[in-house]
């Protein structure tokens, strides 16, 4: 082990909020171990941090696959030899649909991804980070958690609420290794998850109107960007943030709190 070293895991670091929080932790001279799908937009990301001098290593994983994750944190105890931070930031917006006419498939494909992939990285990321301790910082929404007002996003929010109560559970079991867990949970970001979204077309059937003259979004007028949750993750990745766990913070320019 290289005690001098700290070393983050990301997972869906190739894009958006990943990628920006892969960025800035290496910027601080984090080795980051980028976990995705996306090769190409994944090695991307590792030039990029490269370039401008800092240490990455792409593993391609699939979160919902137990032995994916499992080799892929093998993979960065064997080039690093630690694990000091992960982020468990990868999921889908999955398939906007009605309660009554969601299919099993598109329920348990959210579920599979964003609750068991979030369960599966810090179960194995345990292990590493025991043997000093360490930061999980899981990536949640306001969805499920402050705001319910979005057509076809019982799936999606559910997801998102579950992993807010995963996280307040392993932050009381994990409390005394000095494994610190939070939640972040962002707002409309400048992100691709949207690519991930498939909407049915009866989700018509069950919307709201709901209407904001001034605008929806009270703070900046529009949506955050990555590398502002970046600065969050930086926060709760450091040493200041080191009496901070099991607690879910809202980042979202003050969003959820007209649309809750």
């Amino acid at each position: 082990m290289t005690k001098d070293i700290q070393v983050a895991v990301i997972t869906g670091a190739a894009s958006g909020i990943g990628r920006a929080c892969a960025i800035r932790l290496a910027s601080n001279g984090l080795y980051v171990g980028l976990l995705d799908l996306n090769e190409s937009e994944a090695v991307k990301v590792q030039s990029t941090i490269e370039q401008h001098g800092g240490k990455a290593l792409f593993i391609q994983c699939n979160i919902a696959k137990g032995e994916d994750v499992q080799q892929a944190f093998n993979k960065v105890m064997s080039e690093w030899g630690k694990v000091d931070v992960v982020c468990a930031n990868a999921g889908i917006a999955g398939t906007l649909s009605p309660i009554e006419s969601m299919s099993e498939e598109e329920w348990d494909t959210t579920m599979s991804v964003n609750v068991k992939g979030t369960f599966l990285t810090v179960k194995h990321a345990i292990p590493h980070l025991k043997m000093q301790g360490g930061s999980i910082i899981i990536t949640s929404s306001v969805s499920g958690n402050r705001m319910f007002s979005q057509a076809g996003f019982a799936a999606y929010s559910t997801s998102k609420a579950s992993q807010v109560a995963f996280m307040k559970m392993a932050a009381l079991e994990l409390a005394k290794y000095k494994i610190r867990v939070n939640a972040i949970c962002p707002g409309a970001i400048e992100t691709n998850i949207g690519e991930s979204i498939e909407a049915s077309p009866s989700v018509k059937n069950i919307e709201i109107p709901i209407s904001f003259p001034e605008g929806d979004q009270p703070l900046e007028h529009g949506p955050g960007q990555p590398e502002q949750v970046a600065d969050l993750v930086e926060f709760l990745a450091s040493p200041e943030s080191a009496h901070i766990t099991g607690t879910e913070i809202y980042i979202d320019g003050g969003e959820s709190l007209l649309r809750g």
